[in-house]
C-alpha cells in the first residue's frame, strides 16, 4: 500500500504510528498509544489529520501482514514518574489504552474481512492511510455495476458505493423507529436502482419488484412518482371500505387453486384442507351451475336427499341453512329466502316415525308420500328465479364448497362441528376478497408493482400479503428459468411477520410464519428476494431477522428492539449497537455480507417528489 522513497515511508510510519500491542485476548487487542500521539489532531505535509479516536480504524502491522482492527474503547493511567525520572507535564503522565476489535487484514491491496492471524505483543499499530480507509470501505466487488447508496456521516464527502448484484441480490432488511427515516432509505434504494435501468427492456422483462405498503406511503393520486415515474409501475390502491378500490388481478386458475383457499379461508390441515380439496376437486357440482334449470336440478336433489333419508341426524335447521346460505351465495336472488322462510314455518319432524312432513291447510304430506318430492319440493324449487350471469369464478368456488358441505352434511358425512367454522369464515370474508381481487394479469410492460393496503381492513391485512407473496413465489418456483428475477418488498414488515397474534390460531400463526421463513431461506435458488421494513423488529421472527444478508439500522430506541438486532445480526460491533439510540434522522449502520465493516452512512437523498408520503405533519402552521 505504500509509496515513496525510503526516507518518506520512514517518515510516514513516524507520524501515523499511534503505538503498540500490549495485549492480545482473541479479537480484542490492547495498544498503548505513544506520548506523543496524546492529541486530538496530526499535522500531515500540511493537512490536519483526525488523531485515533474511539471509532477509528487502525493497522497493526506483523511483519508482511497488516491486520485491522477498529477502536471500541479507550482507557488512560497514570504514572508518577519512569525510570526514575519525574515527568516533566501532566501529558507525559498519561499512558493512554486502546482497545482495539480485530475486524480483517489487507490481502495485497484488498482488504478481507475475518482474522487470518493475530498480533504479536510489541507489534506497532499505526492509523490508516487514506487510501487504506478509501480500501476498508470498498464494498464493490471488481465485476459488480456499482451504485452509490451515501456517503459517511462520520467522515464527511466519503461516498459509499456498493455493488448492485452484491445488494438486489439479497435479502435486505431495514428496521428504525417512525420517524428515523426507514422508509426514506427504502425509496431511496429501489429509486436509484431504477434510475438505472428504467429505461431497458431485459430489465422490464427480467426483474419483477413487488411493494406491499400498508399506511398508503407509496401511493398518492395527487403525486404517483413515488420511487419511480408513474409511467414505470402498477398501483392498486385496495379498498374494503366500499367497491371504488382499485381491484388486484389474479389469473382464474390462482383464484381456484386449493392452496388458495387454504390460505384464504384458514384452513386447519386435518379436517378443513381434504375438505376444501375435495369441494374444488368435484366437477359435478360445477357442471350445474351453467344453467338455472340445472342449478334448480342441483337444489332439488339436495332437497329430496335432506328430507327423505330419513336421517335423524339431519334436522331441519340444516335444511333451512342450506337455502339461506345459498341465498347469500345467489346475493339475495331468486327468492331462496322466502322458500326457507316456508320451509321454516310449515316443514317438520315426526321423531316417533322419523319422517319430515309438510304442514299446510291441506293437511300433512309425508315424505314418504308419492306428491311429497314433486309438490313439497319439486314445484317450490321450479318457482325459483336465479339469474347466473353475474357471477364470477369466485362466487362459483362458494357455490361449490357450499353445495359440497351440505351435500356431506344431508349424507352424514361432514364433521360438522369442525366444517362449520369454514364455513362461517368464509361468509364473512368472501365480500371483501371481492372488492379488493378480479380476474386478470398484472400488465407485462411494467415490473415495479405496488399494492396499497391502507384502506382495507385488518383481516384483509393478514390474508392477503400471504396470499400474493406465497402465490409469487410458488409461480417463480415453477417457471424459473435462471433469468428472472422477483424481489418482494414488505413496508412495516411487524403486521404480517410478527411471532405473536392475538387474532389467530396458533396452527395459521405457525402456518404464516413458515411461509416467509421459506422463502427467506430457500428463494435465493430461485431468484426471489425478500426486503422487509419495520419499527418493530423485537415483533418479527429471530429466523427470518437472522436470514437476512445486509442491514440499514436506522435510530432505534426501544430495549426490546435493540435486544432483537442485537440477537440476531452477527455482524455488529459494540460500538454500532451503542449508536442505535442515537443516531439522527436519515442515518443509519449498513452493515451485513456486503459491508466488509460496519459503517454509519448518510442515505443519498433524492429528489421531493419520489419520496414517501409519509412526513410529520406540521401543526402550527394550521392553527394560526
Amino acid at each position: 500500500m505504500k509509496t515513496g522513497t525510503i526516507g518518506e515511508r520512514v517518515s510516514e510510519d513516524a507520524i501515523f504510528r499511534i503505538g503498540t500491542v500490549t495485549s492480545v485476548d482473541g479479537r480484542v487487542v490492547h495498544v498503548k498509544v505513544d506520548k506523543t500521539k496524546n492529541t486530538s489532531h496530526l499535522v500531515y505535509r500540511g493537512r490536519l489529520l483526525k488523531n485515533v479516536s474511539v471509532g477509528s480504524y487502525v493497522k497493526i502491522a506483523k511483519g508482511f501482514t497488516s491486520i485491522i482492527g477498529k477502536v471500541d474503547g479507550e482507557s488512560i493511567s497514570e504514572d508518577a514518574e519512569y525510570g526514575g525520572t519525574l515527568y516533566g507535564s501532566d501529558r507525559q503522565k498519561i499512558d493512554r489504552t486502546l482497545n482495539v476489535k480485530l475486524l480483517g487484514f489487507f490481502d495485497g491491496p484488498v482488504f478481507k474481512r475475518g482474522i487470518k492471524e493475530l498480533p504479536l505483543l510489541d507489534n506497532e499499530c499505526f492509523i490508516l492511510q487514506e487510501a487504506e480507509f478509501d480500501q476498508v470501505h470498498n464494498f464493490l466487488k471488481p465485476d459488480d455495476v456499482p451504485i452509490t447508496i451515501g456517503a459517511l456521516a462520520l467522515e464527511k464527502g466519503q461516498k459509499i458505493q456498493v455493488g448492485i448484484d452484491g445488494l438486489f441480490a439479497s435479502h435486505i432488511g431495514i428496521f428504525g423507529n417512525t420517524g428515523s427515516g426507514k422508509s426514506y432509505t427504502l425509496a431511496s434504494l429501489y429509486r436509484n436502482l431504477f434510475e438505472k435501468y428504467k429505461q431497458s427492456k431485459a430489465f422490464i422483462a427480467n426483474a419483477q419488484f413487488f411493494l406491499i405498503d400498508f399506511n398508503g406511503e407509496y401511493v398518492d393520486q395527487q403525486d404517483e412518482n413515488i420511487i419511480i415515474e408513474k409511467q414505470f409501475k402498477n398501483i392498486y390502491a385496495l379498498s374494503t371500505r366500499n367497491d371504488f378500490g382499485d381491484k388486484f388481478p389474479l389469473t382464474a386458475e390462482a383464484i381456484s387453486s386449493e392452496e388458495f383457499w387454504y390460505v384464504f379461508l384458514d384452513a386447519t390441515e386435518k379436517i378443513q384442507r381434504p375438505f376444501i380439496a375435495r369441494a374444488l376437486a368435484n366437477n359435478y357440482f360445477a357442471s350445474h351451475f351453467e344453467s338455472e334449470n340445472e342449478l334448480k336440478t342441483l337444489i332439488c336433489n339436495a332437497l329430496l336427499i335432506a328430507l327423505t333419508s330419513g336421517d335423524k341426524t339431519v334436522e331441519k335447521g340444516a335444511v333451512t341453512n342450506f337455502l339461506e346460505e345459498l341465498s347469500i351465495c345467489l346475493n339475495s336472488n331468486g327468492g331462496l329466502h322466502s322458500l326457507s322462510e316456508d320451509y321454516r314455518d310449515h316443514l317438520h319432524f315426526h321423531s316417533l316415525n322419523a319422517k319430515y312432513y309438510y304442514e299446510s291447510d291441506a293437511g300433512k304430506i309425508f315424505s314418504d308420500a308419492a306428491i311429497f318430492g314433486p309438490d313439497v319440493v319439486k314445484q317450490k324449487v321450479s318457482q325459483l328465479v336465479i339469474p347466473l350471469d353475474w357471477m364470477g369464478p369466485i362466487d362459483l368456488i362458494r357455490l361449490k364448497i357450499v353445495f359440497q358441505y351440505f351435500n356431506d352434511t344431508f349424507r352424514g358425512y361432514a364433521n360438522r362441528e369442525f366444517l362449520a367454522p369454514l364455513i362461517k369464515r368464509m361468509d364473512s370474508r368472501i365480500g371483501d376478497l371481492k372488492k379488493v381481487l378480479v380476474i386478470g394479469e398484472l400488465p407485462k410492460n411494467k415490473n415495479f408493482t405496488i399494492v396499497s393496503l391502507k384502506d382495507v381492513n385488518i383481516r384483509v391485512r393478514k390474508i392477503l400479503p400471504l396470499l400474493l407473496c406465497k402465490k409469487l413465489y410458488d409461480d417463480k418456483k415453477a417457471s424459473d428459468d435462471g433469468t428472472a428475477y422477483l424481489n418482494i418488498i414488505i413496508d412495516e414488515a411487524h403486521n404480517i411477520l410478527s411471532e405473536e397474534s392475538s387474532r389467530e390460531s396458533e396452527q395459521w400463526r405457525d402456518y404464516r410464519l413458515e411461509t416467509f421463513e421459506e422463502i427467506i431461506k430457500e428463494g435465493r435458488k430461485f431468484g426471489v428476494f425478500l426486503t422487509l421494513a419495520s419499527q418493530r423488529p423485537s415483533d418479527i421472527s429471530d429466523t427470518i431477522i437472522s436470514q437476512l444478508h445486509n442491514y440499514f439500522l436506522h435510530r432505534l430506541v426501544n430495549d426490546q428492539d435493540i435486544k432483537a438486532v442485537e440477537r440476531t445480526i452477527s455482524y455488529l460491533d459494540k460500538l454500532s449497537f451503542e449508536y442505535l439510540p442515537i443516531l439522527p434522522t436519515g442515518s443509519c449502520i449498513f452493515a451485513g455480507l456486503l459491508a466488509s465493516v460496519p459503517v454509519v452512512i448518510d442515505i443519498l437523498q433524492i429528489d421531493r417528489a419520489y419520496e414517501p408520503r409519509n412526513k410529520t405533519r406540521p401543526l402550527t402552521s394550521t392553527w394560526e
